[in-house]
């Protein structure tokens, strides 16, 4: 048998061959990432006679192409979390080297040792990839609105206080907001103060109609009475209105954005097997039910519900030794910070909503009421949902004749 180790980088990878701990069949050498060097390299690895198993670590993205195009030239391919090479002690040397070649070799041997344990990769089907490269870009153009949206309102406090807080209409499905478009329009206070309310109620009502938003005479009143009790410490000028349009423009931008990305989340998603078990979950909708499938993945690779809570990093730290035993250890966070965001938002939506019936929230419920503090029964509660996920999505998968197909170990991160 013949251990390949590899480790990745960008646009680049150093791949070392181990047949055994004592005999390098070949000495570290870089592969490129192009057409031609993973052919070079296919070549290279069939020429050995003899059982080949590839592994790398799973480095943000940089590893994909080196293991897809390994898996299609038919060889065993598994891509590890990269803790388990960390962790790994190879020899009994204590002197730390650090360098491209040591790490292909550590990784070659680390296959050796784990030979029969290695998790096989196969690439998620397109939907799944394109649905987590959705969703990461989606986080990505979250921030930026969020960013986006106190910037503006940092900017109204000079002209305009409290617009922000003058209606509470929910985010259209084009991104838009009605209290961003009515800063647009009227970006200062003396653009609503210092006219006539009969003139701005014109004004008002026509701004209703163009953006088709319902009018009410009596909104238009008190929004006038308001602005004449504003004072705004910059003056109505050209400066003024160039920051606060530019800023609007910008954030509806990426509203915008936002807004297709979610769309487009759960339309991939409704095309999955457990879509309608996964958006029957409480507190699950169609903006937090595409980004869990997005970063929980196929289900299939996990063996089993520990995996799955390991996965997501909610599992507590075992920190027991001797007659030391910890009655409460934080948890893990060893997994997806992702998905662990995605289940929080669950969470607090159920402490929101409170449904009694639920068991979820039954049980964050009974630690709260047990006096636990908060992050300890929300991680709880986020452990509890995915051994309840695992169960029904498992369930759903075996009633459609799809859970005994091949699947991948716990320790392959999708």
């Amino acid at each position: 048998m013949f251990a390949v180790g590899v480790d990745v980088s960008n646009g680049r990878s150093m791949v070392a061959v181990l047949q055994s701990k004592l005999k390098v069949v070949m000495k570290p050498f870089e592969v490129q990432h192009t057409s031609e060097g993973f052919a070079a390299l296919a070549e290279k690895l069939n020429g050995l006679g003899g059982e080949t198993r590839i592994v790398m670590e799973h480095t943000g993205r940089y590893y994909e192409s080196f293991a897809m195009s390994m898996h299609q030239a038919g060889f065993f391919v598994s891509a590890v979390n990269p803790l388990l090479i960390k962790n790994y002690q190879d020899g009994i040397t204590v002197r730390k080297v650090k360098t491209d070649k040591a790490d292909a070799v550590k990784i070659a041997s680390f296959a050796l040792d784990k030979w029969e344990l290695l998790p096989q990769y196969t690439p998620m089907d397109t939907i799944r990839y394109d649905l987590k490269t959705l969703h990461r870009q989606f986080q990505l153009s979250s921030k930026t609105r969020t960013a986006l949206n106190n910037n503006l309102i940092a900017l109204l406090e000079e002209s305009y206080p409290g617009a922000n807080r003058y209606f509470d209409s929910p985010v259209r499905p084009d991104g838009s907001q009605k209290w961003v478009d009515y800063v647009d329009t009227f970006w200062h206070v003396d653009c609503v103060a210092k006219v006539s309310q009969k003139t701005f109620v014109e004004r008002y009502e026509k701004w209703c109609n163009r953006h088709k938003y319902n009018f009410s005479e009596q909104k238009a009143i008190e929004l006038h009475e308001d602005a004449k009790r504003k004072f705004a410490l910059v003056p109505k000028s050209d400066t003024c209105k160039l920051l606060v349009k530019e800023a609007v423009s910008q954030l509806n931008a990426v509203s915008r954005t936002v807004e297709a990305y979610r769309a487009e989340m759960n339309r991939l998603a409704s095309q999955l097997p457990e879509y309608e078990t996964v958006m029957s979950m409480y507190g699950v909708g169609k903006s937090m039910g595409p980004q869990l499938m997005a970063e929980i993945g196929d289900l299939r690779r996990f063996t089993h519900q520990k995996s799955l809570v390991g996965f997501a990093g909610t599992d507590p730290i075992k920190d027991d030794s001797g007659d030391k035993v910890s009655a409460s250890n934080p948890a893990s966070k060893r997994g997806s910070p992702y998905l662990r965001k995605t289940l929080f938002v669950i969470m607090t939506i159920l402490l929101q909503l409170q449904p009694q019936d639920d068991p979820v929230y039954q049980f964050i419920d009974k630690k709260r009421s047990e006096g636990k503090k908060y992050y300890v029964y929300m991680t709880a509660g986020m452990t509890k949902f995915l051994r309840i996920y695992y169960g029904k999505v498992r369930d759903c998968l075996k009633e459609k004749g799809l859970w005994d197909q091949p699947s991948m170990d716990e320790v392959n991160p999708g």
